[in-house]
Parts: C-alpha cells; sequence; structure tokens
C-alpha cells in the first residue's frame, strides 16, 4: 500500500548576498515548506517590515489600472524573474512618465470642469440685454446676481413682495438678478439670505452683454475638450506600447515583494541568514545540489530525518504530509484534504478514494448517454477548451465518473432514459453468455417475481460494496497503528482487529445463514463473545500491555459502564455503516425510474419531444449529479474515513509565488 510520501528537514546557512536567488530558486521549485518557528528577533527592529519592491508592485497595479490594461495571470510567474537593478530603474521611469500624465490629465479634466461652469453661468445673463457694468453704476438702484433653488423662486418673489424686482437669469430659475433701490437693500439682503441665495462674483472688468461672452466660453470650453481628448488619445497609445513590459515588470515584481516578505521573517544575523524547512526526500539531493551550484559554493546544508528533530519527538510539531500521484488520482486529493490530512507515515488513502468514488458515482447514476456528457465537459475541461476557474484542475473527476456512469448505463441499457438506443448492443452482449435479452441487468420493476429478484440482488450488491468500503477502511486503521507502534489500538477496540474480526464472522455467518440454510452453533457464540469482549475493554487491555497502573483508571464499575457503551456503539455503528450503503441501490434505482419519466413524458409530448427530453436530462445530469456527488462524499466521510481518521495530521504547503 502507498504510503505518504517521506519527508527530509533542511537546515540552510545562507550569505547575505545570496539570500534574494536562493528564495527565489526555492518559490520556483515549489516544494520548500519553512518550518514553523518564531520570528527572529534581528527582524523585530525598526524598518524590519520595510518592502520596497511591494510598494512598487501596488504602484505598477495603480498604474495599470489607470492605463487600463488587462491583468496578468499566475501561470506568468513561472517565467519571471525578480526584479533586478535594471527593472527598478525601468520601473521607476515609467512611474514618472505614468504620474506626469496623471497630472495633466488631473490638470485638463479641472480645466474643463471649471470653463464648463463658467459657461453655465454665464448663460444666466442671456436675458440681459445692456452690460452689467452700466447697470451697477446706477446710483439709485442695487443689484444682485447669484443662485437659489428654482423650488424658491415665487415664494421669493412673493417674499420681497413690491421692494425689489426679481429677473430670473435663465429658464431653469436657478440663476436670479435681484433689482431694488439704494435704501430697501438691506431688507432685500436678508429675505435673499432666507432663501439660500449664493452671489457670483462679477469681474471689474466685466464688459460685453451675454452673447459675446458665450461665444467666447464656448470657444475655450471646445479648445480645452480638445486637449482632454489627446490626453485621452496618449494615455491609450501609453497603454499600447507599454502593455507587455508592464505585465513583464508586475510579475518580477510580485516576486520581489514575495522574497523581501520571506527575508524579513528569517533569522538572520549581519552576515548569514538561516533557513529550515520540509521537503520532500526523493527531491533532496538534487534540490541540494542545485542550491549548491547557485551560490557557487557559499552555503552550509544539513538533512535530517524526522525522527532526528527535537520538536517532532517531542510533538511540539508534526511532520508535513505530501501525497504524490498521477493526474487521475491526484485530482481526488482535495476531498481527503477537506476532511483532514492523514498522520504522516501513515496509508495514503486517495488510490482507495478515487476508485470508491467512481464506481459508487456510476452505481448511483447508471446512464450511457448522460454519462458521456461528464466525460465530454471533462475533457473540454482537461483541453482547457472550458474554463471554470479553479475547476478545471477536477477534469479527471468528471472524466472518471462518466465512464464509470456509461458502464452502468450499458448494463442498464439506458441512453437519456431511452431503453431502446441501447437495445442492439444489449443483446449482443448477453447473446455471448447465453439468451439475448435486454437490458443486461434490469432495474424497473414491473411486478414480475424475477424483475423483483432482481431488484433485491442489485440492493444486495450495494451492501456488499459497501462492506468492502468498511473493510477497507479497517484494515487501514490497523495498518497505521502498527506503523505507529500503537499495537494495542490496532488489536482492540471498534476498528481494531478485534472490531474488524467480529464485523467479518457477523457478516460471513448471516451470509451463510441466508445462503447455506445454517444454523448459529457454539463457534460461532465464542468468536462473536470473544471478539466483542476485547472491544468492550480496549481501553484496560491496551493498559496492561503498556504495563499503565491502574488498570481500571476511574474504578470497576465505571470501566464496566464504558464496555456497554462501548459494546452498543460497536453493534449500532456497524449495523448503520452497513445499511446506509442500501441508499446506493435507492439512488440507481430511483435515477432508472426518473429516466422511465422522463422519455414517457417525452413521447407524450408529440412536436415538443426533443425539448422536453433536452431539458428533462438537463435538470437531471445538473441537479441530480450534484445530489449523487454530495451522497458518495458523504458515504467516504462518515463510513470510510471515520474508520481510520483517528487524529489528524499537516498538509504540506510548499513555498511558492502566488500573484
Amino acid at each position: 500500500m502507498a504510503r505518504t510520501t517521506p519527508m527530509s528537514l533542511v537546515e540552510l546557512m545562507v550569505m547575505k548576498d545570496d539570500i534574494r536567488p536562493v528564495l527565489e530558486f526555492l518559490g520556483k521549485k515549489g516544494n520548500f515548506q519553512f518550518q514553523k518557528n518564531a520570528r527572529a528577533e534581528s527582524s523585530k527592529g525598526e524598518g524590519a517590515s520595510e518592502n520596497q519592491e511591494r510598494e512598487l508592485f501596488v504602484k505598477l497595479q495603480d498604474a495599470r489600472s489607470f492605463l487600463n490594461i488587462e491583468d496578468i495571470d499566475s501561470s506568468l510567474l513561472a517565467s519571471a524573474t525578480c526584479a533586478s537593478e535594471k527593472e527598478h530603474a525601468q520601473a521607476e521611469r515609467f512611474l514618472a512618465d505614468v504620474e506626469n500624465l496623471k497630472k495633466r490629465e488631473t490638470a485638463a479634466y479641472d480645466e474643463l470642469k471649471r470653463v464648463q461652469e463658467s459657461k453655465d453661468e454665464a448663460e444666466s445673463f442671456k436675458n440681459l440685454k445692456v452690460s452689467f457694468s452700466e447697470l451697477d453704476h446706477l446710483s439709485f438702484l442695487s443689484l444682485k446676481i447669484g443662485r437659489i433653488n428654482p423650488a424658491d423662486f415665487e415664494e421669493l418673489k412673493i417674499a420681497v413682495g413690491q421692494r425689489a424686482i426679481i429677473v430670473p437669469l435663465g429658464d431653469d430659475k436657478s440663476k436670479i438678478m435681484a433689482a431694488s433701490s439704494k435704501k430697501a437693500r438691506f431688507s432685500l439682503d436678508t429675505e435673499l439670505k432666507k432663501f439660500g441665495f449664493v452671489p457670483f462674483e462679477i469681474p471689474s472688468d466685466f464688459k460685453g452683454v451675454p452673447d459675446d461672452v458665450l461665444e467666447g466660453l464656448e470657444k475655450q470650453l471646445s479648445e480645452t475638450q480638445k486637449s482632454v481628448d489627446y490626453i485621452e488619445e496618449e494615455k491609450q497609445n501609453m497603454a499600447q506600447a507599454h502593455a507587455d513590459m508592464l505585465r513583464a515588470l508586475l510579475a518580477s515584481f510580485a516576486i520581489a515583494a514575495q522574497i523581501v516578505d520571506v527575508q524579513n521573517e528569517l533569522e538572520s544575523t549581519s552576515l548569514v541568514y538561516r533557513l529550515t524547512g520540509w521537503i520532500p526526500t526523493d527531491a533532496a539531493h538534487a534540490m541540494m545540489k542545485d542550491l549548491d551550484k547557485l551560490s557557487e559554493g557559499r552555503i552550509a546544508i544539513r538533512v535530517y530525518n524526522p525522527l532526528e528533530v527535537p520538536s517532532v519527538l517531542n510533538g511540539t510539531e508534526q511532520v508535513p504530509v505530501r501525497l504524490k500521484h498521477g493526474k487521475l488520482v491526484g485530482a481526488f486529493e482535495r476531498m481527503i484534504f477537506s476532511y483532514g490530512s492523514p498522520v504522516y507515515g501513515a496509508i495514503d488513502p486517495t488510490p482507495f478514494v478515487a476508485l470508491f468514488f467512481t464506481l459508487l458515482f456510476g452505481i448511483m447514476f447508471g446512464d450511457a448517454g448522460q454519462g458521456f456528457i461528464f466525460l465530454l465537459l471533462g475533457l473540454l475541461m482537461n483541453f482547457k477548451v472550458v474554463k471554470v476557474g479553479g475547476w478545471n484542475k477536477f477534469a479527471p473527476i468528471f472524466m472518471a465518473i462518466g465512464c464509470s456512469s456509461m458502464i452502468m448505463g450499458v448494463l442498464t441499457g439506458e441512453f437519456f432514459g431511452n431503453e431502446e438506443v441501447l437495445k442492439p448492443l444489449s443483446l449482443a452482449i448477453t447473446g455471448l453468455f447465453g439468451e439475448p435479452h435486454a437490458p443486461i441487468l434490469h432495474l424497473m420493476p414491473d411486478g414480475s417475481e424475477h424483475s423483483i429478484k432482481t431488484m433485491f440482488a442489485f440492493f444486495g450488491v450495494t451492501v456488499g460494496v459497501g462492506f468492502i468500503i468498511n473493510s477497507v477502511g479497517l484494515v487501514i486503521n490497523i495498518i497505521n497503528n502498527l506503523l505507529m507502534h500503537k499495537v494495542g489500538k490496532a488489536l482492540f477496540g471498534k476498528n481494531g482487529l478485534s472490531g474488524a474480526v467480529f464485523f467479518w464472522y457477523v457478516v460471513v455467518m448471516v451470509v451463510r445463514i441466508v445462503v447455506a440454510d445454517h444454523s448459529i452453533d457454539m463457534a460461532d457464540g465464542i468468536v462473536i463473545g470473544v471478539t466483542l469482549f476485547l472491544t468492550m475493554f480496549s481501553e484496560p487491555i491496551h493498559r496492561i500491555m503498556e504495563h499503565e497502573t491502574p488498570v481500571f483508571e476511574n474504578g470497576l464499575f465505571a470501566a464496566i459502564i464504558e464496555a456497554i457503551v462501548e459494546l452498543l456503539e460497536t453493534l449500532i455503528s456497524y449495523m448503520s455503516n452497513s445499511i446506509s450503503f442500501i441508499r446506493v441501490g435507492a439512488f440507481g434505482l430511483a435515477h432508472a425510474v426518473l429516466g422511465f419519466i422522463i422519455a414517457t413524458l417525452s413521447e407524450m409530448a408529440g412536436p415538443a419531444y426533443l425539448a422536453v427530453m433536452l431539458v428533462g436530462n438537463g435538470i437531471v445530469v445538473v441537479l441530480e449529479g450534484m445530489i449523487v456527488a454530495i451522497q458518495v462524499i458523504r458515504l467516504q466521510y462518515y463510513e470510510f474515513f471515520s474508520k481510520f481518521f483517528n487524529e489528524t495530521g499537516r498538509e504540506f504547503k510548499p513555498f511558492s509565488f502566488d500573484y
């Protein structure tokens, strides 16, 4: 059986001038996980968290956003290198040009806004037929020009009454001219203030009629707009000319920023940095050789076995767990780690999960046509024709369940719920082994004795599959405990050898009684009694084996109560674990019935046959596909994982560059 990947702890002593190339090498390799340790005292001083590369990266991102350039993909980091001095200078020059363009753009838009506002205000004077300067010099008249809320215009006119004249300037009555006698000007000011009047500042050299002013402002507005358009064109040209360079700089400074972040956290002196971390043992020699070549021999390297690491021996640190598989089995890894990481050195359950998930999904979702949809989707995702974010890495799972569903569909004769399409194939296959019949496996009950027997046989097969899955979980638990030198837990307890023998013997005994019509004898009672006794009192037996005292930690009475509880839990859990797999057969039968219903409705629809078939099968593929997937995951978690996931390890998460 495959076990978790062997790991080694590596200690590196790196010269200050070599630290960034070494960190870049480790990040690109993506197989070095830093050991958990406290932040070095030397990095706690003032300026320890400074990261000029990150500041430049943020400025470059702002520039990219300003120029409306599409962001880069994280895959570009694979070919990028840490920002050099040349790239620093290039970035500084580019950012200076962008900043200059930003300032000119801001100034141009501010000028456009100012001219537009001036034009809007000047339009307020279009109802004046004489120069304002001439009106303002009248000795008997006081003039006020400004802005009010248009809704208050009529109310203001009523409020001033005969004391002043209110003249609207413009069409919306938001700008007004108020005229009164010199004697009434204070009263007018009071009323205007009540209505939120905001006076305009009239230039002392303002001359001419409104038409002249508007003409000049229109011309100025046109020229200002041209300046804004020119800057926008310049901005687009800059984006086109520097897009590739900017993306390259972003990738380089993304790497550089992450390197500095790590560097600031390392233990160091004025000359040397110390790095400790975990790597797969099979990669240690080659990686150390590359590091020695990279640093031209200016590096000290020590490699430790996990059993030589004090923090591992005293239990304060877990060795990180890495699982190594091909593309198909590796796609199921996230299902393992979403439940918990296996313990280092234990059996790797991923191949079993891949097999059981594929098998159970196929049994519950048997349809050759619908299975082909999953297979096709998996192929399109695998070749990046269809991109579904981070889901593309699960393309092998879609292909696997597609194939298993198609195989089950051929057995049940279903092709998008139709049993006629695959009939010739079923007849040809069954003809090789006897009398031809279709389908090969008839799940749809038709009331006949044969169909009832077939249905119950199908449920028996699914329970048998559950027996195999439960048994594999028990075997993995026993082996894991032996590997961890926990002999007591391996031999005794519900999930130990005693519990497993009880489970296996009872299943064989039931099959023997049902199939061969045997009866229960004394030997059965002895085997069941002994295995249950060893399971019930596993804790005291374990303490005896480990020479721990007292044997009954909480007294004899408490031990008996605990044994009874353990007995009940063992009986209930094994029974529920077995019965749970009846749902696999139930889902398989329900899927066949649902397919039959869709096919019947399609035939009843007449001209709308194709539409009903497409909609019905689409709903089944999406909704029932998700439901079946959830049920399979549930069976894996509660019936399989629960057998051996007694403690959780620590997932291997190596240092690598991300965007």
